[in-house]
């Protein structure tokens, strides 16, 4: 029987774990104590994690594709291997090379001291991280953090969004083989309330900017700090100087991963207004060669009926108020039973129109034409400042405006989405898009404590300058201006 049969299947009583909200109170206990009395663990031990992980995850990546696709309705295999197994994977090697010289102590310039005093600081792991997921990436938003905070010392529980409980079960069995549970593990079915509502030592919460607020109240009851993924509309511009076909070819690939469930999707689109109906043609011959048929096992079903819902709603909404959608396939726009949307690109669209309100999470596709790059770059910045922004141009005085006059989380220039899967950059939102980042070095350092160690030479020069205050003070003063310690 395979890992995914086995998860699916009731445990026997003996075998049954205690209820989620008991195991949560005792698995957090437990890493608390850890924590405090093994507060350390070595580069060996944390290498060795980061392995162990590794080689679960290439193990057991058709069970984990399969537990996916289960829970969304249909997901291609292809999609989560690449898009989540590889990305986690890739992250572990990468990670794991370069730990020891994370670790190392950092020398600091000494001041105010003197006669050999010495400055260092020292990553100290946190303790215990809390980790809240989505279902869009189940699971590369649950253990791409992990990977972050198991580099930096910490140990990790990780809830699963309640979309994707097929997959948690999977991976709680998974990970509970693999791992002592006071350094990893996963708690199905545990609620976010249940969940948060505990002094962690640091918390990530990936999700929208609504639930970002709740959890980030109920962290300040702990002072608790947090990291928060939270999305937004992520704006897309072609420039003039932009081949309209190759633009179409690299984003519409980017938005239509997943059925535009993901949180760094283009959201609405700039394009010079005389090359629209040059990039409608383009996009309608990218999606049928690449989705010839609404059916098709390739194309990701939208997650569930509230959310399918939602997206029909939001294309009914802006056609009543006069916009003109597009369907990119030769057939059907929707079909209910398989819970698919035809990948859509919506011209003619307003303000007040749903589309261009919320984030759309889904293949949905709003066109602004535009003339004047200015306009495009006041439009941005008059709304909230996104997790992405992603420019078509080859002009380097272009790209430097856009660059220079805008604000945003993270930013691709000539492609989509591909800037989150670099481990050497961080990755994270600003202001409404969120706080905080991780992947590479930058996740390493948000996991840990950066602890300043200061250690006194053999004299303290402070005692020169110790009460009865008079002349030997002052000319230590004098001195120190002087020398601009």
């Amino acid at each position: 029987m395979s890992n995914l049969a086995e998860a699916q299947q009731p445990e026997n009583t003996s075998q049954q774990r205690a209820p989620s909200s008991e195991r949560i109170d005792d698995v957090f206990a437990r890493q608390k104590a850890a924590s405090r009395t093994h507060a350390y663990p070595t580069a060996a031990e944390r290498i060795a994690h980061l392995d162990t992980l590794a080689n679960l995850l290439e193990t057991h990546q058709d069970a984990i594709a399969e537990a996916i696709s289960a829970d969304f309705g249909n997901r291609a295999a292809q999609e989560s291997k690449v898009l989540e197994i590889f990305g986690l994977l890739s992250g572990c090697h990468y990670t794991k090379k370069r730990i020891k010289r994370w670790m190392k102590p950092q020398k600091r310039h000494v001041g105010l001291a003197f006669f050999g005093a010495k400055n260092r600081v020292i990553p100290q792991p946190k303790g215990v991280v809390g980790i809240v997921t989505p279902w869009n990436y189940p699971l590369f938003l649950a253990l791409s953090p992990a990977i972050s905070a198991l580099a930096a010392g910490n140990r990790c529980i990780i809830k699963m969004a309640a979309n994707s409980q097929t997959l948690a079960r999977l991976m709680d069995k998974l990970i509970s083989e693999a791992f002592d549970d006071t350094v990893l593990a996963v708690i199905p079915g545990v609620s976010a309330q249940t969940f948060t509502d505990r002094p962690w030592d640091h918390l990530i919460f990936t999700g929208s900017p609504s639930t970002g607020k709740t959890v980030m109240e109920t962290a300040a009851k702990y002072l608790t700090p947090v990291t928060l993924e939270l999305g937004g509309k992520s704006p897309t511009i072609i420039a003039e100087d932009y081949d309209i076909k190759t633009a179409a070819e690299r984003l519409l690939f980017g938005k239509f991963l997943n059925a535009g469930q993901t949180c760094v999707a283009p959201d609405y689109l700039f394009v010079p207004e005389q090359k629209v109906p040059d990039f409608i043609e383009a996009a309608k011959a990218i999606v049928k060669a690449r989705y010839p048929r609404l059916d098709t096992p390739d194309y990701t079903s939208v997650i569930d009926e509230k959310a399918y819902q939602r997206l029909t709603q939001t294309l009914d909404d802006a056609t009543t108020k006069g916009a003109n959608a597009v369907n990119l396939l030769d057939e059907a726009a929707r079909d209910d039973s398989l819970r698919k949307i035809a990948p859509h690109l919506v011209c003619d669209v307003k303000p007040d129109m749903m589309i261009m309100r919320d984030e759309i999470f889904g293949p949905l596709l709003p066109i602004k034409p535009y003339r004047d790059l200015d306009e495009v770059i006041q439009y941005i910045n008059e709304n909230e400042r996104p997790l992405a922004l992603y420019l078509y141009s080859n002009n380097k005085a272009t790209q430097d405006k856009v660059i220079y006059n805008t604000l945003s989380g993270g930013m691709c220039i000539n492609d989509s989405v591909v800037h989150v899967a670099q481990h050497d950059m961080p990755f994270g939102g600003v202001g409404n898009s969120g706080m905080g980042h991780y992947h590479g070095h930058e996740g390493f350092v948000e996991f840990s404590k950066m602890r300043p160690i200061f250690q006194q030479g053999p004299m303290s020069g402070l005692l020169m300058m110790a009460p009865p205050y008079g002349k030997t003070f002052d000319t230590m003063y004098k001195a120190m201006l002087k020398l601009k310690l």
